[in-house]
């Protein structure tokens, strides 16, 4: 499993704030705008769609480290933008600049780091390991 065929690749998801992103409703604050559990999920969702056509079926990648500065609100009914694109690779680790954008402002940057891995392996090895502490 090569990674290279992964650099430059670009990806895109979109959201409109709803009151379950809210920091409140995700618990990571007491404030009704966009939390940040929900801007990583969506900066994410868009590393996923960069990669998606580039894929073998047996092929996935997880998530192993994020950076990001969340640096302005979104409000509900606001329609947020992620972007990411896959500036590096370092072996198996597949490095995504991420923006988030509502409208012409800014409103997060960072970095996420994901890995290329084998679906089927990964799975079974996750099960195995739940097997031993008695899941």
């Amino acid at each position: 499993m090569s990674a290279e065929r992964f650099l430059g690749a670009v990806g895109l998801s979109r959201m409109t704030v709803r009151h379950g992103d809210t920091a409140i409703a995700l618990g990571s604050g007491d404030v009704p705008v966009l939390g940040t559990p929900a801007v990583i999920a969506l900066a994410e969702n868009a590393t996923i769609a960069a990669l998606a056509e580039f894929l073998e079926q047996s092929e996935t990648t997880v998530g192993v480290r994020i950076e990001l500065d969340h640096s302005a609100t979104a409000s509900i009914g606001d329609e947020v933008v992620a972007t990411s694109k896959v500036s590096s690779l370092s072996g198996e680790k597949i490095i995504f600049e991420v923006e988030c954008h509502s409208g012409n402002r800014l409103i997060a940057k960072g970095v996420i780091t994901r890995v290329l891995i084998d679906r089927v392996s990964f799975i079974a090895k996750a099960a195995a390991e739940a097997l031993t502490r008695g899941h």
